[in-house]
């Protein structure tokens, strides 16, 4: 029996993958003990015991970004919570550790390393959280989700992605879909979100726009956040919901994506081959940007500033493309070239290597 201790969350982009990799680890051999670990206050703090997991907690310890009090008691508080996940490692028993990143990765990098046990990094964005820079130094194995991604080490291996995204077939679902959303089969859709609370500049554009979408024979699902008070028309061919629980069907029914570039997002609409247009979110520290850029260079997406999308761009730039059918198949080719469906298949591939050293 092997014990995998997998490292990481606080936020979607940290924990899904992470569930991801150990369901297939729990596929795989389910006589194994697949543990977590992450803090108390992290979205994993919920997440991880409904999908069935133990959570094992750490203390929550932010690198100090400034000198002040809470960066004098940083090394204390750091190294306590080193010392706890060591006492976690040898009391479970833990052969391998994997770090997807968050405060949870930190200590848990460091913990193995003087335990001598193997750990191996994965990273979601194509720019790495400091965690990960400072682990990828000393891994037995660094894989990452998007070519180009700086940190030493690193193999493209792709986004371990949810499995009713990875067995999507969208053809044999696309009935079903309409149904599900009011729309008809038969005709294109493109569809248009901005996550689970929305983003306000998709639904300006896209509120003051969706007349010209209908007009050029498209239909249009528009999954405008749970905060969002955009009216809906209510008019045959534009489906307006404020959430969405069943993306997979979303997708099945989507000829071509308007969204945010989150690294999740981004992985799951090149594996599926969907032609998209990217709307990367303004405030961070740009990774939204890079998330997309390799499918922007492949020739799959298109880029358009935040502070650009506007309804008159969506008329400009994005109706033109809903009218040229060959552009977006060459954008759909380009997209199923990209994307990567087996990112798990492949995190649990540098994991059995990392053991085996």
């Amino acid at each position: 029996m092997t014990t995998y201790l997998l490292a990481g969350g606080g936020t979607a982009g940290h924990v899904n993958p992470l569930l991801a990799v150990a369901d297939g680890l729990r596929a795989r051999d389910a006589a194994d003990d697949v543990l977590v670990l992450g803090t108390r206050e992290g979205l994993e703090s919920r997440l991880v015991p409904l999908r069935g997991y133990e959570l094992l907690t750490v203390a929550k310890v932010p690198f100090p970004r400034r000198p002040d009090r809470a960066a004098a008691a940083f090394p204390t508080r750091f190294l306590r919570a080193v010392a706890h996940v060591r006492r976690l490692i040898r009391a479970r028993g833990v052969d391998v550790v994997i770090g997807f990143g968050g405060y949870a990765a930190a200590p848990a990098y460091i913990a193995a390393r003087r335990e001598r046990v193997p750990f191996v990094v994965h990273e979601a964005n194509a720019k790495p959280g400091l965690a990960n820079v400072l682990g990828a130094r000393r891994a037995a194995a660094v894989g990452v989700a998007f070519a180009g991604t700086p940190l030493r080490g690193a193999r493209e291996v792709g986004m371990p992605l949810r499995r009713e995204i990875v067995d999507l077939d969208p053809t044999a679902s696309r009935a079903e879909a309409a149904a599900h959303f009011g729309l008809d089969a038969a005709r294109p859709a493109l569809l248009v979100f901005g996550g689970s609370l929305g983003a306000l500049r998709l639904n300006e554009a896209f509120g003051g726009a969706w007349r010209d979408v209908l007009d050029a024979g498209w239909q249009l699902l528009h999954v405008t956040g749970q905060g969002s008070d955009l009216p809906d028309p209510a008019v045959d061919g534009y489906a307006v919901v404020r959430y969405v629980d069943r993306m997979d069907l979303a997708f099945a029914l989507a000829d071509l994506v308007v969204s945010r570039s989150g690294a999740a997002t981004v992985s799951e609409i090149n594996a599926l081959g969907i032609p998209a247009v990217y709307v990367p979110y303004a405030v961070g520290n740009g990774e939204q940007s890079l998330n997309a850029a390799a499918a922007v260079r492949a020739g799959a997406a298109i880029l358009i500033a935040d502070a650009d999308l506007t309804p008159d761009r969506v008329r400009d730039d994005i109706v033109p493309l809903l009218r040229d059918d060959a552009r977006r198949a060459a954008m759909r080719a380009a997209a199923a070239r990209t994307g990567i469906r087996i990112g798990t298949e492949n995190v649990i591939a540098l994991i059995d290597e990392a053991l085996a050293r």
